[in-house]
């Protein structure tokens, strides 16, 4: 992993009045502002799915990575038929973009657990 040294987007010394280090940061007020509607849609499915089951139980589910890309494609392919779960009542795009998510924290979280065990040779 390479460190970045980071910065104030306007060139402040970060010990002076005013420094705050985020330049090139995530800007994550656009997401929010720009999906705020999807984002609640997916809010929705992860709300039901937790009543269905239980909260955070998705994250215990054995072979996650294949069994919620599965998922994600059946609500694709459903999607292509009707906009709706007859099951949930939410959109199969919402359902389509939880999965797609379940999928993504899972792939990150194993390259994070790979970091772990990397050795360094001096």
């Amino acid at each position: 992993m390479s460190s970045k040294v980071e910065e104030d987007p306007s060139g402040i010394d970060q010990h002076s009045p005013g420094a705050k280090l985020d330049k090139d940061k995530p800007r994550v007020d656009l997401m929010l502002g720009g999906f705020s509607r999807a984002m609640l849609a997916v809010a929705e499915v992860t709300t039901y799915g937790a009543n269905k089951y239980s909260p955070n139980g998705w994250i215990d589910v054995n072979d996650p990575v294949n069994r919620y890309a599965d998922a994600k494609a059946r609500h694709m392919l459903q999607g292509y038929n009707e906009r709706y779960d007859q099951e949930s009542g939410l959109s199969h795009a919402a359902h389509e973009a939880w999965n797609a998510l379940a999928v993504l924290e899972f792939l990150i979280k194993g390259e994070e657990d790979e970091e772990k065990y990397i050795t360094r040779e001096a």
